[in-house]
């Protein structure tokens, strides 16, 4: 997956929008104002891309535990989120599009359900 994919297949998902909030770097995913999805844009170019996405923690270990490229999340709730690195080989990009699922769905499941009703 390159950095446009990514964009593209974060984008195409209801009620997504991008933001550089931190700075020039980091390209946030939000669902309805709720972070789901950010990655360097710096590291990306320098063939160090992660993207850093929100997950269920007992499946966060789950993850950690069977691929050596999932890692805790950087700079980021440890429990809560996982840093997937994309560029390693070991994942599939099935696998990191089902992440991004996932991530994309907890963070729609804490939203408030007036919220949670228009997508």
């Amino acid at each position: 997956m390159n950095i446009e994919e990514y964009r593209n297949y974060c984008l195409s998902k209801k009620e997504v929008t991008e933001h550089f909030p931190f700075d020039e770097d980091t390209l946030v995913f939000k669902v309805l104002g709720k972070m789901f999805a950010l990655a360097s844009l710096k590291r990306w170019e320098n063939g160090e891309a992660f993207i850093n996405l929100k997950c269920d923690p007992e499946y966060a270990q789950e993850l950690r535990a069977e691929y050596e490229n999932i890692k805790p999340g950087y700079h980021m709730h440890k429990k809560q989120w996982n840093s997937v690195y994309v560029h390693s080989g070991e994942l599939s990009p099935k696998l990191i599009t089902d992440l991004i699922d996932h991530s994309y769905d907890m963070v729609v499941k804490g939203l408030p359900k007036k919220l949670r009703e228009t997508l």
